[in-house]
């Protein structure tokens, strides 16, 4: 630190205070807070493909750890920064792919698990600034058995049979506007999880009003969240379409879960049933915000039950949307959204 100020007690919040820092009270109990910080970076930096990692947000100081001895201390970002490119410990999903996005919420979980036992830490949550395309690739170059070709033409009698798609593989992809070439789950259904990043907790349960579903059953979907909060619902097939379930033009009003209140879709007033399609393998994908995001730009209603869209894309642009900073709060922090994921077949 620049500032002469600073007690014992903060000796290991790293931060450079503007000129005329606050006094060093209300630095111990409020961190460095400019109030004119810019919370978040220009669209134009995550369009070109910089990819920004940082300790902390805007408004919150970076912390060595201090239960190591003072020669031997590093930030409390590194040590859960490298420990999270290991699989077993980044990989939420289990696919054996730590993305970006996996890898953002193993941090952050970590320093805010080291932040709760600091009486000094007022919050500590790193960032991620990416083109939000990126936030599904693996943090890592995948080994080659990884990265083995994704088609294989296996033969029978001499006849070349239809290209069959091996989904458990990785896929190289080049995204626009961004120099690296990036690692992405072939498997679209899979790469959902990779793209959000996030857990599932057991807060948001998504259940079929069948268990096997047959090509033209009729069948519903009940969410239920133990937390409040705004509803978005996608099915995602391993063709990499999704269909927005919810919100959706055909629904009476789009209004917030009640916690722990079942939403079935569709219900009596929607004037038509779901059929199942296949055979098929799909993944239903529930995100449930707490707090009030506007999220029409990137799910409007009118998408909702016609409209085809291309999966990675569309998840990623919720994840990003989600990634932002929420500052209607006292303090700044990040948003509060839960995750629930149901894989299902049509046969």
């Amino acid at each position: 630190s620049l500032s002469t100020n600073v007690g014992e007690a903060l000796e290991s919040a790293r931060f450079l205070p503007r000129p005329f820092a606050k006094p060093v009270e209300a630095v111990k109990t409020r961190g460095l807070r400019i109030d004119v910080a810019v919370v978040d970076k220009p669209e134009i930096a995550k369009q070109n493909g910089v990819e920004a990692w940082s300790a902390a947000s805007s408004y919150q100081v970076a912390w060595d750890d201090t239960r190591l001895p003072p020669e031997e201390r590093h930030g409390v970002f590194t040590l859960s920064y490298v420990n999270g490119h290991e699989i077993a410990a980044g990989d939420s999903n289990g696919n054996g792919i730590v993305s970006n996005a996996e890898l953002l919420e193993y941090v952050k979980k970590q320093s805010q698990t080291y932040c709760t036992a600091q009486t000094q830490c007022q919050g500590l949550d790193p960032q991620l600034e990416v083109n939000y395309a990126l936030l599904g690739a693996s943090a890592t170059t995948p080994t080659a058995d990884a990265t083995a070709q994704q088609y294989q033409q296996p033969q029978t009698g001499g006849d070349t049979q239809q290209q069959t798609p091996d989904y458990g593989k990785v896929e190289e992809v080049k995204v626009e506007n961004t120099p690296q070439t990036a690692y992405v789950a072939a498997d679209p259904v899979d790469a959902v999880g990779d793209i959000l990043g996030k857990a599932e907790t057991g807060d948001v349960k998504v259940v079929l009003s069948s268990d096997s579903l047959k090509n033209g059953d009729v069948f519903k979907i009940t969410v239920t969240s133990g937390t409040g909060g705004h509803l978005i619902l996608y099915d995602v097939d391993r063709d990499g379409k999704a269909t927005q379930i919810f919100p959706n033009e055909s629904a009476q009003k789009i209004t917030p879960l009640t916690a722990n209140t079942p939403l079935t879709i569709p219900d009596d007033y929607y004037g038509f049933d779901f059929e199942a399609e296949g055979p098929s393998e799909n993944v239903l994908v529930a995100i449930v915000i707490a707090d009030d995001v506007d999220l029409t730009r990137v799910a409007p209603s009118d998408y909702g039950l016609t409209k085809e869209l291309d999966a990675r894309t569309t998840i990623a642009d919720i994840a990003g949307t989600l990634q932002q900073t929420w500052t209607r709060d006292t303090e700044n922090r990040s948003v509060n959204w839960s995750l629930g994921l149901l894989k299902y077949a049509v046969y």
